[in-house]
C-alpha cells in the first residue's frame, strides 16, 4: 500500500532540549497508527509538526506522496486533541457547522454531514445545548465529530475514550474502525495499552525525544517473547524433574513455565505424555504491549542516566 504520512530525520529543539531527536517513520494508507510514549516523549510535538502548527528545525515530512504543505494540506487532516478545543459559550449545532466550514465545506454539505453524524452518534437532541452544559463524555463526541466530519485523508486521535462510558467508547471505536475501512489513516495515541493491542496495526514507541520501537503489534509481542507457555494438566503430577523447562508459577492445575535453551515446545509436551498426564490446553504466553513499554522506557531512562554521568 502506499503512505500517507513519511517523517523524515525529524527534529525539534526548544533552546538545549531536544523535543524531537531525529525520529523517522512511515504510515500506510488506512493503517491505524499508535504513536506511543511516556509524558515528555515528544509525542505532542511530533503531532504538532505533522499538523503545521510547529515547523521541524531539521528533516522532511511527505504528505499524501508530496512535501507537506501546512497550508494547503491541513484541510486534508483531522485532530482531536486531549485537552477541548470547543468554544464553550457557543451552540453545540452551531459550533459543528462553523467548525465544518473552516475545513472547507459549504453550508450545505456541512449540515448533511453533521446531522449524519449526530444522528449516528445519539446526539440529536443536543443542537441547543451550550459545550458548556456538556458532560466530559458528551463533549469528547462533539469533538470526535468535528474531527472527522470533513473525511479528512489522515486523522489524528488523542486520548479518544477520555471521558467515554465504556457503551460509548465501544461506538467510537466501532467507527474509528469504519473510518479506516474507508480509507482514512488513523494516528492513535494513549496511554492505555490494553486499547493499542485491540486497535492498532503498527505502533512506534518514543521517549526523550528519540523512537525506540517500531513494527506491526504482532511483530512487536514476538520480538520480546519469553518462552513462556501455560499448561493446563487434567492433574498435576506430584514431582517434576527436567532440563527441558523451569516451572515459574502455578495455578490450581495450570503451570507457568518457561522452555529452557536448546529445548522446544515439543520437548514440554513430550515430557508430560511420557508421565501420562492428560493435557487439556498447551499454549504460548506473549508479553503485553504494557510489560514492553514499561521496559523499554526503563531501559532508556537508565542509559541516558549512565550516559550523563560519564560525560
Amino acid at each position: 500500500m502506499n503512505n500517507i504520512l513519511e517523517l523524515n530525520n525529524l527534529q525539534k529543539h526548544f533552546g538545549t532540549h531536544k523535543a524531537v531527536d531525529d525520529i523517522s517513520f512511515n504510515i500506510e494508507q488506512g493503517n491505524i497508527f499508535g504513536l506511543l510514549g511516556p509524558n515528555g516523549a515528544g509525542k505532542t510535538t511530533l503531532i504538532r509538526m505533522i499538523t503545521g502548527i510547529f515547523y521541524p528545525d531539521n528533516g522532511s515530512i511527505i504528505f499524501d506522496g508530496k512535501k507537506f504543505d501546512p497550508i494547503n494540506d491541513v484541510v486534508k487532516i483531522g485532530y482531536m486533541p486531549e485537552e477541548r478545543g470547543l468554544y464553550k459559550k457557543m451552540k453545540i449545532g452551531e459550533h459543528a457547522l462553523y467548525l465544518a466550514q473552516l475545513k472547507g465545506l459549504s453550508k450545505a454539505d456541512a449540515m448533511s454531514k453533521i446531522v449524519y453524524w449526530f444522528k449516528k452518534l445519539e446526539m440529536e437532541s443536543w443542537w441547543n445545548k451550550k459545550v458548556e452544559d456538556l458532560s466530559k463524555g458528551m463533549s469528547q463526541k462533539l469533538q470526535f465529530v468535528t474531527t472527522v466530519l470533513h473525511e479528512p485523508k489522515l486523522i489524528i486521535l488523542d486520548e479518544p475514550f477520555s471521558g467515554l462510558d465504556p457503551v460509548n467508547a465501544n461506538l467510537i471505536k466501532d467507527e474509528i474502525y469504519g473510518l479506516a475501512q474507508r480509507g482514512s489513516t488513523i494516528i492513535f495515541s494513549t496511554h492505555r495499552m490494553e486499547q493499542v493491542e485491540e486497535i492498532c496495526d503498527h505502533i512506534i514507541l518514543v521517549n526523550l525525544g528519540k523512537k525506540i520501537l517500531d513494527g506491526t503489534v504482532h511483530d512487536v509481542k514476538q520480538q520480546f517473547k519469553e518462552n513462556k507457555f501455560s499448561v493446563k494438566l487434567h492433574e498435576l503430577p506430584t514431582e517434576i524433574n527436567t532440563t527441558a523447562f523451569t516451572v515459574n508459577e502455578q495455578q490450581e492445575n495450570k503451570l507457568i513455565v518457561t522452555i529452557n535453551e536448546g529445548y522446544t515446545s515439543n520437548d514440554v509436551l513430550q515430557y508430560f505424555i511420557n508421565k501420562h498426564n492428560t493435557i487439556d490446553s498447551f499454549s504460548e504466553i506473549l508479553p503485553g504491549l504494557n510489560e514492553i513499554f514499561i521496559a523499554l522506557v526503563e531501559d532508556t531512562k537508565a542509559k541516558t542516566r549512565a550516559f550523563e554521568s560519564v560525560a
